[in-house]
């Protein structure tokens, strides 16, 4: 009776706004439409290239149309012996060989455990998964699962334990996993939630785990979007919603306090991609004394480009972690004035936003 401990939630996917900028999301949490990756499966592919990724990938958006509008089944496409997502999974492996997985693009070859920044090796490593009810009323219950390591190194970080290795971590076949969301999904979750850390530098083990995987669970990438355009080709047919960040609105703030270059453009390029690609949730995170740098540049971005494509969650709770304790700006909570500034700033952009 999940619905003791989230009331707010019972009711989330009859919103007018979510079914509106989430529309297939509901479908498949609803058990209405088959999530991407079943899909994928079901579409096949010759050659191991890209050229034959982007010919799959056209038959995936013709198939996928036509089950949309009730035409097609997923139980009338046969298995595939080599289909779209195996494609995925072996042009992932061959990134690794000299991985370009992020936008940091260090190189190295991770099929033989070498390490880049992000930390992460050849190996699907997770700090935990469980049922999570501290989500957007939309996503919970949420099968969330937290994977090691992340490539940026953000000074404030909430899961720093996570994020930059204070943690271990545990190992975990894609086998092993693919039965724990399978479980997940029968126990009632309406969405298996890829988090971390950052998913990003796991997306080789995550393609394989959905490849084992028979749930029909829709996928949620949750990432800071640092993601290289290879990545974000693999992970559309995958990704059923974006719960992304925007946190920086210029370069500078992101070099400063995530220690990446080239944020703002790599990040909304990226954005562009997901809008073109599924649905999203975008979340952005309101900093101290980041209002007028970094709020207000994001949130004109998005009203200038994907307005109408993205649901907007302005979040109001920032709490000095980690390192934040160096950085005098940071390290105290947002003001009511602040809060208010940044909801009024959207409002008057008419974002689509929840708080």
């Amino acid at each position: 009776m999940w619905y003791l401990l989230r009331p707010d939630a019972t009711k989330a996917l009859d919103k007018p706004l979510i079914k509106k900028l989430l529309p297939r999301y509901v479908k498949v949490a609803e058990y209405k439409l088959p999530p991407n990756f079943q899909i994928a499966k079901r579409i096949p592919a010759e050659r191991k290239n890209w050229e034959e990724h982007e010919e799959a990938m056209k038959r995936f958006r013709e198939v996928k149309n036509e089950i949309d509008r009730g035409r097609l089944t997923l139980e009338e496409l046969e298995r595939q012996e080599f289909s779209l997502l195996d494609l995925k999974s072996y042009l992932t492996k061959e990134i690794l060989k000299s991985c370009e997985l992020c936008e940091r693009k260090c190189r190295v070859n991770r099929l033989k455990g070498d390490l880049g920044e992000c930390r992460v090796g050849n190996k699907l490593s997770i700090s935990s998964e469980f049922v999570h009810w501290g989500e957007e009323t939309h996503i919970v219950p949420s099968h969330t699962i937290f994977f090691m390591g992340c490539n940026l190194h953000c000074q404030y970080c909430q899961n720093w334990e996570i994020s930059q290795w204070y943690e271990k971590g545990k190992e975990i076949e894609p086998k092993k996993l693919a039965a724990i969301i399978e479980k997940r999904r029968l126990e009632g979750c309406r969405n298996v939630n890829l988090v971390g850390g950052s998913p990003t530098p796991h997306l080789y083990g995550i393609v394989q785990t959905l490849k084992l995987c028979e749930a029909n669970t829709p996928v949620i990438w949750n990432s800071n979007m640092y993601m290289s355009e290879k990545a974000m080709k693999i992970l559309d047919g995958i990704v059923d919603m974006y719960l992304s960040d925007f946190k920086y609105g210029n370069d500078e703030c992101a070099e400063k306090l995530s220690k990446v270059k080239n944020y703002f453009s790599i990040v909304a390029r990226n954005h562009l991609i997901a809008a073109s690609t599924s649905e999203i949730t975008l979340r952005h995170l309101i900093l101290p004394n980041h209002v007028d740098c970094c709020s207000k540049p994001v949130l004109k971005w998005i009203s200038e480009n994907i307005r109408e494509k993205a649901l907007v969650n302005l979040m109001d709770q920032y709490r000095p972690e980690f390192k934040a304790y160096e950085y005098e700006e940071i390290n105290r909570r947002i003001t009511r004035k602040e809060f208010e500034d940044v909801v009024n700033y959207a409002k008057k952009l008419k974002i689509n936003f929840i708080t």
